[in-house]
């Protein structure tokens, strides 16, 4: 049953995707973290790599960059392959002054200016929000591992390069934690298949301060964290 997208057949994908949105960074954690890793499918060089995390069917997928690129994805991933769990794991630019870059946030819900919120009840702005046992499990990971994890709101952005940062002091002022590109896409979607979704970001740099000029090994350290808390989100 391959798609325009992807390039296998339902059972190839488990039904547990964990979703970065680099196509290498996909294949590092199939590569590096996952046991009997098998390429299922490679279209448009969006490799699908299907195996297991502590002997739990996982599917590691990337969903390329911004809202449109993750929602043709995650679409046809809940629709034709029997997903029914997908966590983007990525990172974020920090907002509020109570986060720190190598925070943990986990999306309670994302604010965004797309028009994912809106285009399918017109008058209506939809509130995008995840999977709460997912979040739950992400959260409980992270405290447990010893990591300053933030729980709350993102703003997911259409745009990388934006004129419009008068807003980000109003977005602070309302409590949302950083900045991303797809957590919006992915609970629209998740919420339109009666699916769920959770993003668990790392803060790689700060809007307020400049911070952010870490290392290849902090950067790497920090995926690492990310990881096993999404990992635990999936496993929830």
């Amino acid at each position: 049953m391959a798609t325009p997208h992807i390039a296998c057949e339902r059972g190839d994908i488990a039904p547990l995707v964990i979703m970065p949105g680099d196509p290498k960074r996909a294949e590092r954690i199939a590569r590096d973290h996952m046991e009997g890793v098998k390429l299922v499918s490679d279209v448009r060089g969006i490799g699908a790599w299907t195996g297991t995390f502590d002997g739990v069917p996982v599917t590691a997928m990337a969903s390329g960059m911004g809202v449109p690129s993750l929602s043709i994805y995650a679409t046809e991933l809940y629709s034709q392959f029997g997903v029914e769990r997908i966590c983007r794991v990525g990172t974020c630019g920090g907002i509020s002054s109570k986060v720190k870059v190598k925070d943990v946030i986990v999306a309670v819900s994302a604010h965004t200016n797309s028009s994912v919120a809106t285009i399918d009840v017109p008058g209506v702005s939809l509130s995008l929000a995840a999977s709460y046992e997912m979040l739950r499990g992400a959260v409980d990971q992270a405290r447990r591992a010893g990591r300053t994890v933030h729980v709350g709101p993102v703003y997911t952005s259409d745009f990388f390069y934006s004129a419009r940062t008068d807003i980000i002091p109003a977005l602070d002022r309302l409590g949302t934690l950083g900045v991303e590109m797809e957590a919006a896409g992915l609970y629209a979607c998740a919420a339109a298949h009666g699916k769920e979704a959770l993003a668990v970001l790392t803060v790689s740099d700060h809007l307020k301060d400049g911070s952010g000029d870490l290392t290849a090994d902090e950067r790497e350290t920090m995926f690492a964290d990310s990881l096993q808390a999404a990992v635990a989100a999936l496993k929830a």
